[in-house]
């Protein structure tokens, strides 16, 4: 009898080529039309907001707060999914930073492009503050990852159906609107990562750009000088000479240009572009806390960080926004690292690491540091926890599997890859199956792997053995996985470092800014 598998199988390697040609010839397409144009960049500078209304507090400006609330604009949480990670799926907060592309409200003349454009946003990193308040980490995920976009909401009401192997910026743009679509993106940062978002805040060109005028300019660096045609790649000629070589300060259109440059340093990467963009936030950040602003600088600056906020409702306020910013104020820089998600290249994208990534994510639910050590949250697996009930750990050594989520159940499939790994399998992906209405879960196994089959169902009391014609063992989840103890325990597995790899390549805030600055 032939067997069907439930897991959803990767497109054939001629099937993928052909999809990266079809995306390249748009590209070029759309660069055609609107020759001359490179999309700008949205900038990580939520933690500048908060520690821009911070001053504000400290300064006792409490008359202000009613204006700037007519600033802050709010997007509807009518579009956040039904099945997110739970309130408390780690142990500190989880703040996701935005930066829009959108060219409506005078962006146009700072990004260039059409006002009339759909959204977009290639920049995002999601803020993990610890739950001591004296540590944070901002973790970049690449525009071109390939992710699954879960389904999301749509203009007129509608929710899209789930989009496997596509880039995560697209998720920002699902409902094609001028605003772009925030909750979509963080529906989808929200299953990659198994960890729920508590704050989302989006911030355009032009707060970007009044906050580097208030602060008086920021130092960046440049590996070697850059000319015209390293922001626009389309220039036949180099072009005037728009940085030299080295440190200098930077501010307003000419900061933008600087975090939008790409072609001709490095590999002339994204990856290297992120690199610069966290140098450039951590000098902000530097110039933000040295300053000692007085009351006359204090509304300036207040305003640059709100008038061109979307936030979610939680933070739909001044006062709201306030306290989360004095929840901020005693990290310090050198406690405030950035570090990029665990990536590959796959063709002319990029494919997310495993376990590495899940393992980052378990770092952070459990509230471990850089360097491995506790920030404040309590220990799991205590006497009498649900990390107690969890099954005997078995040996994976040298069994690799692949684990799909075959329920709603947001984060699951992390879950599992996390419980996994730490008991020696090699975890090949991470992936949602063809169906989330899976009551019990299912070890499938290719010809020959029974018997390591069963040791991987050993790590899944209940799980069904079922023989498929294709190769390798993965593992479906079901309902039952989900409503066990082992589920509840590896949400919250021992606590772990982050992996020496992505530690190995993190900055601080203090770190010198001409110091690893590219990629390639």
């Amino acid at each position: 009898m032939t067997v069907t598998s439930n897991r959803r199988t990767p497109p054939p390697r001629h099937r993928a080529a052909a999809r990266d040609d079809r995306q390249r010839r748009g590209r070029r397409r759309g660069r055609d039309r609107k020759r001359g144009r490179d999309r700008g960049r949205g900038i990580r500078v939520g933690l500048v907001v908060c520690l821009a209304l911070l001053v504000l507090a400290a300064g006792g400006a409490g008359w202000l707060y009613l204006k700037l609330d007519g600033d802050i604009s709010t997007f509807d949480s009518g579009g956040l999914s039904d099945n997110r990670p739970e309130a408390g799926s780690s142990q500190g907060e989880n703040v996701l930073v935005i930066g829009s592309d959108t060219r409506t409200g005078g962006n146009e003349a700072l990004g260039g492009g059409d006002k009339d454009d759909v959204g977009r946003s290639d920049t995002a990193f999601l803020l993990h503050v610890y739950a001591d308040h004296r540590h944070a980490i901002a973790v970049s995920i690449p525009r071109d990852t390939l992710v699954t976009i879960p389904p999301c909401k749509l203009p007129g009401g509608g929710w899209t159906k789930a989009q496997p192997d596509t880039m995560f910026n697209a998720a920002y743009s699902v409902g094609q609107t001028a605003k772009g679509n925030p909750a979509c993106t963080q529906n989808t940062v929200e299953q990659l990562t198994g960890l729920r978002v508590d704050h989302t805040v989006v911030v355009d060109f032009k707060g970007f750009a009044r906050l580097t005028d208030v602060v008086g300019g920021v130092k960046v660096c440049l590996p070697q000088d850059v000319y015209e045609n390293d922001l626009n790649p389309h220039l036949t000629a180099p072009g005037k000479l728009l940085f030299h070589k080295g440190e200098q300060t930077v501010s307003g259109q000419k900061a933008l240009d600087y975090v939008r440059i790409r072609h001709g340093i490095g590999d002339g990467s994204d990856i290297g572009r992120i690199k610069r963009q966290q140098a450039f936030v951590a000098s902000l950040l530097k110039e933000v806390k040295s300053e000692g602003f007085t009351p006359t600088r204090l509304l300036p600056l207040a305003e640059a960080a709100t008038k061109s906020l979307t936030v979610d409702p939680g933070l739909g306020s001044a006062d709201k926004l306030m306290s989360f910013a004095l929840s901020l104020k005693d990290i310090d820089l050198h406690n405030t690292k950035f570090v990029t998600l665990p990536w590959r290249y796959e063709g002319s994208r990029v494919a997310v690491v495993q376990p590495d990534a899940d393992a980052l994510w378990a770092a952070l639910r459990a509230d471990r540091t850089i360097d491995g050590k506790s920030a404040g949250g309590k220990r799991t697996g205590t006497p009498g926890s649900a990390a107690s009930a969890s099954p005997a750990p078995v040996s994976g050594a040298g069994i690799d599997v692949a684990v799909y989520n075959g329920t709603s159940v947001s984060g699951l499939a992390a879950r599992a890859a996390a419980a996994l790994t730490s008991d020696g399998f090699t975890v090949t992906g991470t992936a949602t199956a063809s169906a989330q209405d899976h009551t019990t879960t299912l070890v499938e196994y290719g010809p020959g792997l029974e018997d390591r089959a069963r040791t991987v169902a050993a790590a899944f009391p209940g799980a069904e053995l079922q023989p498929v014609t294709g190769s390798g063992i993965s593992v479906v989840l079901g309902q039952s996985y989900a409503d066990g103890p082992a589920a509840t325990a590896s949400a919250s597995p021992a606590p772990s470092a982050v992996p020496s790899e992505i530690a190995a390549g993190a900055r601080s805030a203090d770190d010198n800014p001409c110091s690893n600055l590219t990629y390639g």
